[in-house]
């Protein structure tokens, strides 16, 4: 039997009830991922957030480089933030764990589920991306933005973006592998800056480099050497 006009928009109405329901309580979801992020990190002090592939073996030389990083990081007395999960992320939180250092991990629940690795001291566990980018920028003194995919990418643009714009203080964002990054900063140079899409300062918001040494090196010449 058809279904008539007046039951059609009964049907319309309530489907609207309930997506405007849905909608509402999902403000709640964000503001409370929001709260506990800013009750926790704050505690924290200097951090820094550190970023790459999570498809990364173990024995891969950039996971052993990670761990070198925050292990040179904590011993300097900063906390260390990742993503929470596997590859680079779980290489940097073992590094800071192993030096004694606060291992800090920000989870995502995404369809193919990702586990914390188990070098985290402090877990957040985050259903929203946006939230858990800012909390990232938030509470970090800096970026280091190891090998990775499109995750990585993002969290690096995002990072260019928002200290271009102005929209945060500038800090150090460090590109550690020269190597890996070399065609990607090459193009930025070659093509990006020759039409006139960036200036030659905008080149200078981010560094390059391949050790742990200079990681510490960008930092110090940025904050200074206390």
């Amino acid at each position: 039997m058809p279904i008539r006009s007046a039951e059609k928009i009964k049907i319309k109405n309530v489907l609207k009830e309930d997506f405007t329901r849905e909608e509402t309580w999902r403000i709640f979801r964000i503001m409370s991922e929001f709260v506990e992020g800013f009750e926790v990190l704050s505690k924290v002090g200097k951090a820094v957030s550190v970023f790459g592939s999570s498809r990364m073996d173990p024995e891969n030389k950039y996971c052993k480089l990670a761990e070198k990083i925050t292990s040179l990081l904590t011993k300097e007395g900063f906390a260390v933030i990742t993503g929470g999960g596997p590859g680079i992320m779980e290489a940097a939180n073992k590094g800071a764990r192993r030096s004694k250092g606060m291992s800090i991990g920000l989870n995502i629940q995404i369809p193919e589920e990702q586990k914390p690795n188990h070098y985290i001291d402090i877990l957040l566990d985050f259903r929203y991306f946006f939230v858990r980018k800012v909390m990232f920028v938030k509470y970090a003194k800096a970026f280091i933005i190891m090998p990775g995919g499109f995750g990585t990418f993002d969290e690096l643009f995002e990072s260019l973006n928002l200290i271009q714009a102005k929209r945060i203080k500038k800090f150090p964002v460090i590109l550690v592998g020269r190597d890996y990054w070399h065609g990607l900063v090459s193009w930025f140079k070659s093509r990006v800056l020759d039409e006139g899409c960036i200036s030659k300062e905008d080149l200078k918001i981010f560094t390059v480099v391949d050790t742990p040494e200079e990681v510490m090196e960008a930092l110090k010449g940025f904050y200074g050497k206390a």
